[in-house]
């Protein structure tokens, strides 16, 4: 088994639909190690979710994995059935949701939703468990949290419902935390107290997280690493570091350029990516951005660039890395 909590290697996962087999995933590789925060990052159906779920075996039907190996915590993701998923879903990684409304249930307490949890992975009581949730709701910072049991989840406000999802996730104190884009709903003063609240939560309970978002300012302020998806393949992947000083990918330069920055000169345009995402139905024969790239070479619509390294963890596949390697050699 793996020295890795997780160990993603070459995963290709497609989803068999009526028009035909999309390749949600293309031959992504993750390693992750205990108590390191990696975010995955890219537009909308680059399949920063689908890489996160498929460790939680959430993407079975109609997703089917079709090459690579998937291992977390000692356990052959692959080979597992329904059953064995149970047994690690919420006890050794957990997740919170998008958007809080929909993960709670509208007709159950707050209090039965994260009693339900501890009751069902551990050997407590139901009068230990209520014990466990309310202590879990002072740990996410909720004041009052005997009152706040009581409630239903209309009855609290957006920050207050992201924190009681916080709260279900760490009840079984997971290896692994996948946080799916956990503050989109939520304005930016809560968006910050709830990334503060993760990674305090994170250095207590040592377990690693990963953030999937589109938001290039939330990873920066927390992740180790850093994967940039694009039409479900890693296009880079690196620290913190190398993604915003030292991008490498026509992708990540464009990412980058399109959000504000704060030592920006006066009234500095930002610059979209222009056109929009490909078909995964009928993907291309070569980069996936190649379509949308300023710096587009034939090659590029021909085919797939090889992986370029640069340090340990740094790589990227783009066939500008590789013109600029070969340039290089030939001046020396």
């Amino acid at each position: 088994m793996s020295e890795y909590l997780v160990d993603i290697q070459h995963e290709r996962l497609s989803f068999f639909t009526p028009a035909g087999e999309v390749k949600a995933l293309n031959d992504v590789s993750i390693h992750l190690n205990d108590g390191e925060v990696l975010g995955i990052v890219g537009e909308s159906g680059s399949g920063k979710s689908v890489t996160a779920y498929s460790l939680m075996g959430l993407t079975a039907f109609p997703g089917k994995l079709v090459g690579g190996t998937i291992d977390f915590n000692g356990h052959r993701i692959n080979d597992l059935s329904e059953k064995e998923f149970r047994k690690i879903r919420g006890n050794e990684v957990s997740i919170i949701f998008q958007d809080p409304m929909t993960s709670l249930n509208p007709v159950y307490t707050i209090g039965n939703q994260i009693m339900e949890v501890i009751l069902l992975h551990t050997d407590k009581n139901k009068e230990q468990a209520r014990a466990r949730a309310k202590e879990l709701l002072e740990l996410v910072g909720i004041n009052e949290p005997e009152k706040r049991l009581k409630q239903y989840p209309h009855e609290l406000s957006g920050g207050m419902r992201q924190r009681v999802m916080i709260a279900i996730a760490l009840a079984c104190e997971p290896k692994l935390l996948i946080a799916d884009e956990p503050t989109t709903a939520l304005d930016v003063t809560i968006q910050a107290q709830i990334l503060e609240l993760m990674m305090e939560l994170k250095e207590k309970l040592g377990m690693a997280i990963i953030m999937i978002t589109h938001d290039l300012g939330v990873v920066a302020s927390m992740c180790d690493k850093i994967a940039v998806m694009y039409a479900g393949r890693i296009v880079e992947y690196g620290t913190t570091d190398d993604i915003f000083y030292n991008p490498k990918h026509e992708y990540t330069k464009g990412l980058l350029k399109s959000i504000p920055r704060l030592d920006a000169k006066e009234h500095e345009r930002l610059v979209p990516i222009e056109g929009t995402p490909i078909d995964l139905l009928n993907p291309p024969a070569g980069c996936p951005f190649a379509p949308r790239c300023s710096n587009c070479m034939k090659i590029c619509l021909r085919e797939m660039a090889p992986v370029t390294t640069f340090d340990d963890v740094h790589y990227t596949q783009c066939w500008m890395n590789q013109k600029e390697q070969m340039e290089r050699e030939a001046a020396k």
